[in-house]
């Protein structure tokens, strides 16, 4: 300044009107509010995880009470009502069936298999397959697998706790789903609201009609498996149609994992018995695969069967085993968010 005139001021990096120093700072906060939102996810996986549960049960039950209420004109509460008590009844059904009848026969399970196993190594290194220590090395590994695979329930408290906790937000979340859904839109802001009710109702479109296919492979292969398996005489029929039906609900894997049991213990009462449980295995899986899913994916959204394993393997690995329960229903969940969103941009665009 010279003169005595005055100075022009210029905003300093503190000075907040800076527009340079605002947009810059605004940058910075979303990269901040990203990491931190990743950090969260990150630490509230199990519980997002409980959430989702809930959401895939309230899905179930609310597609049952749609489906009753074509037969049934009746309240809806009412309609809930009465699945809700279907459900539980045949649950206890199923506890009491399985732990009366074929309780005895886990124990059976468990020795059968792990004998089928051991002979197998015990095969495989006459062959000069594998080496001596080889077998136990791949049995280390396998049971680090499924420890890892189960960190999410950790003990049968812990597994018994999040399945009342899934339960529960399951059947509220069913009472009075558009309370849920309008509390949710409520802090998005109002010109998104309208593209938020259209992406959440295809969700959970695509959803019933996931879990209705899930549901009906389940019924399929669990009854399935149980008569062809008892019509060839095949040890623990029932035992291995439930595990079978159980395991329907984890795609890819499931399948997988019951089929090497049908196999093991086909094996173990014969080779003829070991072909027709293989062979029960085959039509099972071939009905599944050709008949139900098909239908329900032109129904409903078409997973690529590749996408959904790796996305079971990455979050089994990650979240444990409620994470692979729930992989493709996340997966399938993206694709519709996905997919909306690119006919927004699409339209838009036009």
């Amino acid at each position: 300044m010279s003169d005595g005139g005055h100075h022009v001021e210029e905003p300093g990096p503190s000075d907040f009107q800076d527009p340079m120093v605002t947009r810059e700072l605004r940058r910075a906060a979303a990269w901040i509010g990203l990491a931190v939102a990743i950090a969260l996810l990150w630490m509230l996986a199990q519980p997002i995880l409980l959430i989702l549960g809930g959401m895939v049960i309230a899905t179930m039950l609310d597609g049952g009470t749609r489906l009753l209420g074509r037969v049934l004109p009746i309240a809806r509460g009412l309609r809930l009502l009465i699945v809700c008590l279907a459900v539980i009844a045949f649950l206890g059904w199923t506890f009491y069936f399985a732990g009366s009848s074929i309780g005895a026969q886990f124990d059976t399970l468990r020795t059968v298999v792990q004998t089928q196993v051991e002979r197998i190594f015990a095969w495989a290194q006459a062959m000069k397959l594998i080496g001596p220590g080889t077998a136990n090395e791949i049995g280390r590994q396998l049971m680090g697998s499924v420890g890892q695979l189960t960190s999410a329930v950790g003990s049968a408290l812990g597994a018994i706790s999040s399945l009342a906790m899934i339960l529960v937000i399951g059947v509220f979340i069913a009472i009075e789903p558009r309370l849920y859904e309008r509390g949710f839109a409520w802090m998005l802001p109002m010109d998104r609201r309208a593209s938020f009710y259209h992406t959440s109702e295809r969700m959970a479109f695509t959803l019933r009609r996931l879990m209705a296919g899930r549901l009906t492979g389940m019924a399929v292969e669990g009854v399935g498996t149980w008569l062809l398996l008892m019509l060839g005489g095949v040890p623990m029929a029932a035992l291995l149609g439930i595990l079978t039906g159980v395991l329907a609900f984890l795609p890819n894997i499931g399948a997988i994992i019951s089929g090497v049991l049908l196999v093991l213990v086909g094996f173990s009462a014969g080779v003829e018995t070991g072909l027709w449980a293989a062979g029960v295995y085959f039509i099972v899986q071939t009905v599944d695969g050709y008949l139900i899913v098909p239908t329900v994916n032109r129904r409903s959204v078409d997973l690529a069967p590749a996408l959904v394993l790796g996305a079971q393997l990455l979050m089994g690995a990650l979240f444990g085993i409620l994470g692979l329960a729930l992989a493709d229903t996340v997966v399938a969940m993206v694709k519709v968010a996905l997919e909306e969103r690119s006919e927004n941009a699409a339209e838009a665009a036009a």
